[in-house]
């Protein structure tokens, strides 16, 4: 395939792995899987990833930034999503979501987004239940693994790599802006911006009681 046809160079799909996937695969994402490798990791056809992106960041473009609320709980995916939300003006909430967040008025966290954007179905369930019992379109990162009758606009990726997820932030955040003109060629931000944010991404670790001390106490 030709980079000139892809939202960008194909080697820079490449090299954030994109394209693979887990050993697991569902009926459901069978057709954008391009091929098995022989380690058994299944691999995802990079042009339709290319395809899809194309057509959610079109979807989404319909939207104004605060209609929109973008979802994750993994820890390496705060950064890109929080450098995604400060880029396009859209809503995000990383990390825990809190029960009720779309559907308790009475919650402090409540929200009434118009649509849903999830960087793992899987992970971030509790927003999808919710999304669904309210009836808003939901966009998602979608891997090999995964059940996607409710999502409606499916980007099948990596959604589980540091390199692939900040990509798939960066692309979304600069088709959305296009779309709607807010920039045109020039892009005044860069992949690299999301992926260094992804790496700086630091896990808080709870201590842990410290048992023999506690013993001494007694």
């Amino acid at each position: 395939m030709a980079d000139d046809n892809l939202l960008t160079s194909l080697d820079t799909y490449l090299a954030s792995g994109i394209h693979i996937g887990t050993q697991q695969k569902t009926e459901d994402m069978r057709r954008f899987i391009y091929r098995v490798r022989a380690d058994g990791l299944y691999v995802l056809d990079v042009r339709k990833t290319d395809e899809r992106l194309r057509l959610a960041a079109k979807f989404l473009s319909n939207y104004e930034p605060e209609q929109i609320l973008a979802v994750s709980r993994r820890v390496y995916t705060v950064g890109p999503l929080e450098k995604f939300g400060k880029t396009t003006g859209i809503k995000t909430l990383a990390g825990r979501f809190v029960p009720g967040t779309l559907t308790n008025p009475a919650s402090r966290k409540f929200m009434e987004p118009e649509v849903l954007f999830l960087s793992d179905p899987r992970v971030d369930k509790q927003a999808l239940k919710e999304a669904i019992e309210i009836g808003i379109p939901i966009v998602g990162m979608c891997d090999t693994e995964h059940l996607t009758s409710h999502i409606d606009f499916i980007i099948p990726t990596n959604n589980k790599g540091r390199k692939s997820v900040s990509l798939m932030y960066y692309l979304i955040a600069r088709e959305y802006m296009k779309n709607r003109g807010l920039i045109g060629d020039e892009i005044p931000f860069k992949y690299d911006d999301f992926l260094e944010k992804s790496m700086n991404t630091k896990v808080k670790m709870k201590k842990r009681p410290n048992r023999r001390q506690n013993r001494r106490r007694r």
